[in-house]
């Protein structure tokens, strides 16, 4: 499922437009970005948690080359689902 195809299913479940669904779903997503940029875990009971952890450097080999380098450190997003979610997850045949 794609966004426009999420738009939709949500639009449709909840009697609102797509146009007013869209604002809601690109306001959901810029507060969760900037909740996260601020160092801080969002967690929706049920669903799951998104938070931002730091991925240490570390050695690396360029495919191409052979040379081994050095893979600088970084934050990634990490998503950690809900009991709720595994568990509908696991029920999809």
């Amino acid at each position: 499922m794609n966004k426009t195809e999420l738009i939709e299913a949500v639009a449709t479940r909840s009697q609102t437009t797509k146009t007013q669904t869209t604002a809601m779903l690109n306001e959901l997503l810029e507060v969760i970005q900037e909740t996260m940029a601020s160092g801080n875990d969002v967690q929706s009971v049920g669903f799951g948690t998104f938070s931002v952890t730091e991925r240490a450097s570390r050695e690396g080999r360029n495919p191409a080359t052979g040379v081994t380098m050095t893979i600088p450190a970084k934050k990634v997003v990490k998503f950690k689902p809900g009991k709720a979610l595994s568990d509908a997850a696991a029920c999809v045949k």
